[in-house]
């Protein structure tokens, strides 16, 4: 990514929430740049596409995610290095992006969000006439 015409700001710093039961965690992300747009892989192992959110809010793209480990009835863990929790980032979007042609896929634990440049935003090629 270009850093002197960043497409995705920083992660927006986390604002207060309730008191959950399992801590949230911030998955990690990728973020490729390419002429057309950018790709976002964001890890979320162990959320099912039931317990996914991708949603969008003015320039704001946020991740939610869901992941439950079930136990047997009556049983703890004796050890355990995995557990319950909430996975949740946010990103701003650029202008240059078009939030509305947002396209989603989630393939083993990644997330994959591609997200195009507005046409205004995209190289483009000048004729230059002879005469």
């Amino acid at each position: 990514m270009n850093s002197q015409n960043p497409t995705v700001a920083h992660p927006r710093e986390a604002t207060a929430q309730p008191a959950r039961t399992a801590p949230t965690q911030a998955p990690h992300v990728d973020v490729f740049e390419d002429a057309d747009g950018i790709t976002l892989r964001a890890d979320m192992p162990g959320v099912p596409r039931e317990q996914l959110q991708v949603q969008i809010d003015g320039d704001t793209l946020t991740l939610r995610g869901e992941m439950r480990i079930e136990l047997p009835q009556g049983m703890e863990p004796f050890y355990a290095e995995m557990r319950s929790g909430s996975w949740e980032r946010s990103f701003t979007l650029s202008r240059e992006l078009d939030a509305n042609a947002i396209q989603a896929n989630m393939k083993d634990g990644v997330l994959e969000l591609r997200i195009p440049k507005a046409e205004h935003a995209r190289p483009r090629r000048v004729q230059v006439e002879v005469g």
